[in-house]
C-alpha cells in the first residue's frame, strides 16, 4: 500500500491533545462548567446526550464504527482485536501481550519505531493494551491526519514484520517488563495467584503477561501462525471518532483496509467456570513489601449479566474513595489499614470482584479480614440506604462525561479517543455500538434490594478466597526496599 501524503510533518512543536494548551486556571473552569452542566442536567433523562454513530462491515469482516463530531479538529482511531490471554493455548502463556510489542515493531511500509514517529511527529498520540480478553491499538492526532492513522494500523494488520531479530528483541522487552512490573514490585507476585484461587479454568486463571519459560518456548512459526489467526480483519473492530466526514473516512477506510484478506474464524475459548472457588485462604511472603496486606476476592458473573451493575456498584460503595464504607470504618474509624481500595474485573466470562487492604504491622490479617466481613454482613443483612446508592450512581454517571481508568479523562465521552474507545468495545464484545447511549441506564436503574441480593448471592464464604501477604523477614541490618507501589489488576 503506498504512502500517503499525509505523512509530512505539519507542526512537530504541536502539544496535543488539545485540551492540554488550557492555561491551569481556565483547565479548573472547564472542569467547573462541565459539573455545573451536570448538576443543571442530572434531573432530566440520561439519553439527552447522545454519540452519534454509522456503521458498515467490510467484505474482508472488518467492522467499522464512526463517529461524527466537529467540537475539535481531532480525530482518534482505534482497532480493537478478539484476542487476550483467554484465548491462548498450556505452554504458550504470554502470546497475546507478546503481540502488543510486535505490532510495533515495523511493517512492509513502516520501520521499526516509525508508527510513535509519524504519529508523535504529527502532534498526536498513540497506545496499546492487552487484557484477558481483547487487544487495542489507538491514535490520537489533528484531524488532517487521519489517512496517515488509517495507513499505519492497516499496514501492520496486512504485513507485520515478523523476523527472528524482531522476536527476540520483543521476546527480552517483555521480560524484562515482567521483571519490573510484576516480579520485584510489592504485593504483585502475590496477587497474580489470586486469579489461581479463584478460577478453575487455565484460560481465567493464568496471567496475561504470561510466564518467562513460554515466552523463551516461542518459536517464530508459533507466533507467525498466532498473528494470521487473531490479527485478520473479521477478528477486529475499527473505530473512528471525532472531526470527520462519514463518507470521506468510509472511503479511506475502504482504500486502506478493504483489500486485506479475511481468515478463518478463530475457535471461541471455553472460559466456563463452574461454582465457588479453587482454594479459601493462602498465606504467602512478600520479598518487596515493608508491611502485610490482605486480599480478598469473589468470583463473579460477566459483564452486562443481570447482577453485574448492582455488583459494580456494591463495589463502589465499599471501596470507591474516601467516603467509602470500608476506607471509613478500616482507615479513618478503627484505624487498622492504612488504605484499602476495590478493583472488578469485566470480563466477557466469569470475572471477579476483589478487596485489597495494606495494614498495621501491629494487626493481624485475620483481624482485618473479620472486620470486613462484619461489614459485608451488614449489607447482607440491612442492605444499603438509598443516599448511598444515589451517590454512586453520580459518580458513574460523572465518569461517563469526565472519563476515569488508565486513560484518564481521554476516556470521557465528551472526547473523540473516548468515543472511540468506547464505540470499539462495545462493537466487538456484544455487536453493537449503540450501546454507548443505553448502557448507564442500567446502572441508574439498580434498586437497594438488588444491591443487598448480589451481596448475599456472591460475597459468602463458599466463593471467597483469601490471601494474606507477609513481609519476608530480613537479614538484621538489611536495608529495606524502596517505595511501596500501588497495586492494581488492569490489563498488560
Amino acid at each position: 500500500m503506498p504512502q500517503p501524503s499525509l505523512l509530512k510533518v505539519t507542526n512537530p512543536m504541536m502539544k496535543f491533545p488539545t485540551h492540554t494548551l488550557l492555561t491551569r486556571a481556565n483547565r479548573f473552569r472547564f472542569i467547573g462548567l462541565i459539573l455545573l452542566l451536570l448538576f443543571f442536567t442530572a434531573r432530566s433523562s440520561t439519553q439527552s446526550f447522545k454519540v452519534p454513530l454509522t456503521q458498515f462491515t467490510l467484505d474482508n469482516g472488518l467492522r467499522v464504527v464512526l463517529s461524527e463530531d466537529h467540537s475539535a479538529p481531532v480525530v482518534a482511531v482505534a482497532v480493537y482485536y478478539d484476542v487476550g490471554s483467554r484465548n491462548e493455548v498450556k505452554g504458550r502463556s504470554g502470546f497475546a501481550h507478546l503481540f502488543e510489542h510486535m505490532m510495533f515493531q515495523g511493517s512492509e511500509n513502516v520501520s521499526k519505531a516509525q508508527h510513535f514517529q509519524y504519529v508523535e511527529n504529527n502532534g498526536g498520540v498513540l497506545n496499546g493494551s492487552t487484557h484477558v480478553d481483547f487487544t487495542n491499538f489507538y491514535q490520537f492526532l489533528p484531524s488532517n491526519q487521519l489517512e496517515l492513522a488509517l495507513w499505519l494500523e492497516s499496514d501492520r494488520m496486512r504485513s507485520l514484520r515478523i523476523t527472528p531479530a524482531n522476536l527476540k528483541n520483543q521476546k527480552d522487552a517483555v521480560k524484562e517488563e515482567k521483571r519490573l512490573s510484576v516480579d520485584n514490585q510489592a504485593y504483585w507476585p502475590a496477587l497474580v495467584k489470586m486469579d489461581e484461587m479463584v478460577f478453575s479454568n487455565w484460560s481465567n486463571a493464568h496471567p496475561t503477561i504470561g510466564s518467562m519459560e513460554d515466552v523463551d518456548a516461542a518459536t517464530l512459526a508459533d507466533v507467525r501462525q498466532f498473528f494470521k489467526i487473531y490479527y485478520a480483519p473479521n477478528n477486529a473492530v475499527l473505530s473512528l471518532a471525532g472531526d470527520l466526514d462519514p463518507a470521506k473516512a468510509g472511503s479511506l477506510v475502504r482504500k486502506y483496509f478493504g483489500t486485506i484478506p479475511s481468515q478463518p474464524a478463530p475457535a471461541k475459548p471455553d472460559v466456563s467456570e463452574p461454582a465457588g472457588n479453587v482454594a479459601g485462604k493462602a498465606d504467602v511472603e512478600d520479598q518487596h513489601a515493608q508491611v502485610p496486606a490482605l486480599a480478598m476476592a469473589w468470583k463473579i458473573p460477566a459483564r452486562r449479566s443481570p447482577d453485574f451493575y448492582a455488583i459494580a456498584l456494591l463495589n463502589s460503595i465499599l471501596c470507591g474513595g474516601e467516603s467509602s464504607r470500608l476506607h471509613q470504618k478500616l482507615v479513618k474509624e478503627k484505624a487498622v489499614a492504612l488504605e484499602v481500595q476495590g478493583t472488578m474485573e469485566e470480563r466477557r466470562g466469569p470475572s471477579q470482584i476483589a478487596i485489597f487492604s495494606i495494614h498495621k504491622p501491629d494487626v493481624k490479617s485475620d483481624v482485618l479480614q473479620a472486620i470486613i466481613e462484619s461489614e459485608l454482613d451488614r449489607v447482607k443483612s440491612d442492605g444499603v440506604t438509598v443516599e448511598e446508592l444515589a451517590k454512586v450512581k453520580n459518580q458513574f454517571r460523572l465518569g461517563r462525561f469526565l472519563g476515569g481508568g488508565a486513560e484518564g479523562e481521554y476516556a470521557s465521552l465528551q472526547t473523540a479517543l473516548g468515543r472511540a474507545l468506547a464505540l470499539a468495545e462495545f462493537a466487538l464484545f456484544d455487536g453493537d455500538p449503540s450501546l454507548v447511549n443505553t448502557e448507564l441506564d442500567r446502572y441508574l436503574a439498580v434498586t437497594p434490594q438488588q444491591v443487598r441480593d448480589v451481596a448475599n448471592r456472591y460475597l459468602g464464604a463458599a466463593n471467597r478466597s483469601v490471601l494474606y501477604i507477609r513481609p519476608a523477614a530480613r537479614p538484621e541490618g538489611g536495608a529495606p526496599p524502596g517505595k511501596q507501589p500501588e497495586p492494581h489488576k488492569q490489563g498488560n
